[in-house]
């Protein structure tokens, strides 16, 4: 039996709806409950099984739903109308707007006591909050919405919690993004809730995480089962926005039932347009692999694609993650200056709480090409601001190498005590990529 009100609120619904269309309590009952029963119930002297309602609710011309709950179907069916509606003005790239429309969405789906709209509109809100960077209050709405999922499956609270740590990532807290991520995945592979939309939100969101602590081979092999899982949709815009329409017919013609199926279409459709974004971290990762490769055209190609991808939907912060590993590709290939503007622009759009590793990345390639031009003062500047955001974020594979190429630029100017100091700091992050930041693997998904 699903939620319902208690019975005397029950009742007095049932009492106010039978005299609003002037019935008698045996016209009520009649034929399969008596009078007495109904007087009962209107009392609230009595809880009344699903099929007392199930008749009730006909005899006086509403839905079941209605006469249990005191909500109208038509009010649900037209606020899940709305949350695709918001989703669709996110999927085009206008955040801001589609948080209005949720931040509405929300106070209704309260007002209503609509758990599952209210974790919907959450949710949306979360996403937003990425898109636009503020991320303390991105966290906050997926810590809500996994409330208010509390009692459902793993897989409807993934996009929840892969939220949250996407969230966690941005901020430069590594391990603790890897930690949900991996134990959402193992939890899924180990009890076998198989579910193709949940594991590959939780794969392609773990590709950032793994490359930045340097688990280079957990990040390829993530990247290799997300493109396995990828839907395969065609135009998902363009049959989303069919569905919202067709549904907007529908509830006009007060066919709810089905106007709720094209709109759980509808909005699946709208799922996939984001798992869009996390696609373009598999390319981001076949960049990496290429250019590691010394395939620098090729790579120059699947990051310039991922960059597309994300720009598209005006995703300032991962734009600008790919973007630094893109500018890594272009100074490699003798394209210094447009390198170097890549990564100016970047950093405008990053900053110690948002996207440490990469603005660490950006200032320690500028010091590199500063170093290449002989401008030794300012290398040594963009090293020692990267050291500072490394060391914050934990990202120990990349602090040894900036160690390294800190302490090699002061031993040339002649500051060799200062260049130890940076060794010794280097060699106690010097770590094997992925033992000692990294517990066991995740379960694999069965073949």
């Amino acid at each position: 039996m699903g939620e319902r009100d208690d019975p005397g609120t029950i009742g007095r619904r049932v009492q106010r709806l039978r005299v609003e269309r002037g019935l008698t309590q045996r016209q009520l009952a009649e034929p399969v409950y008596t009078p007495a029963y109904v007087s009962t119930l209107e009392s609230g002297r009595v809880r009344p099984s699903d099929d007392a309602l199930r008749h009730l609710a006909e005899r006086l011309g509403v839905a079941f739903d209605e006469l249990a709950t005191g909500r109208s179907a038509r009010v649900v069916t037209e606020l899940r109308l709305r949350l695709t509606e918001a989703q669709h003005t996110f999927a085009v790239g206008e955040a801001e707007a589609a948080a209005e429309q949720y931040a509405e969405l929300l106070a209704e789906a309260e007002t209503h006591g609509l758990a599952a709209e209210q974790a919907a509109a959450l949710l949306g809100l979360g996403e937003c909050a990425l898109e636009t960077g503020e991320l303390v209050a991105g966290r906050q709405h997926f810590e809500r919405a996994e409330a208010c999922l509390a009692g459902a499956p793993l897989p409807a609270r993934v996009p929840a919690l892969r939220g949250r740590a996407v969230a966690h990532y941005l901020a430069g807290e590594l391990r603790y993004a890897v930690y949900l991520l991996e134990s959402a995945l193992d939890e899924l592979n180990r009890g076998g809730l198989h579910d193709p939309d949940a594991l590959l939100l939780l794969y392609a969101s773990a590709i950032g995480p793994y490359m930045d602590m340097g688990a280079h081979a957990r990040a390829a092999q993530a990247a290799e089962f997300a493109l396995a899982l990828a839907p395969q949709s065609g135009d998902p815009a363009l049959v989303a926005r069919m569905h919202r329409s067709v549904a907007r017919t529908l509830v006009a013609e007060g066919r709810l039932a089905e106007a709720d199926a094209s709109l759980a279409k509808a909005a699946e459709l709208y799922r996939g347009l984001q798992i869009r974004t996390e696609l373009a971290n598999c390319h981001w990762m076949r960049g990496y692999v290429y250019a590691q490769d010394g395939q620098l055209e090729r790579a120059e190609g699947e990051l310039r694609e991922a960059l597309g991808m994300l720009s598209a939907k005006r995703a300032a912060l991962y734009s600008s993650q790919v973007a630094v590993e893109l500018a890594d590709v272009l100074h490699r290939r003798g394209k210094s200056d447009e390198a170097a503007a890549l990564l100016h622009g970047v950093l405008d759009d990053l900053s110690p709480e948002r996207g440490a590793v990469h603005s660490a990345a950006a200032h320690r390639l500028l010091g590199i090409i500063a170093e290449d031009s002989r401008r030794t003062e300012d290398a040594e500047e963009h090293y020692v601001r990267a050291l500072s955001l490394l060391e914050r974020a934990g990202a120990a594979g990349d602090l040894a190498d900036l160690c390294r190429l800190l302490g090699d630029l002061l031993r040339r100017t002649g500051r060799v005590e200062a260049a130890l100091d940076a060794y010794r700091t280097g060699l106690g992050h010097r770590t094997a990529p992925g033992t000692t930041t990294l517990g066991p693997a995740p379960a694999q998904p069965p073949q």
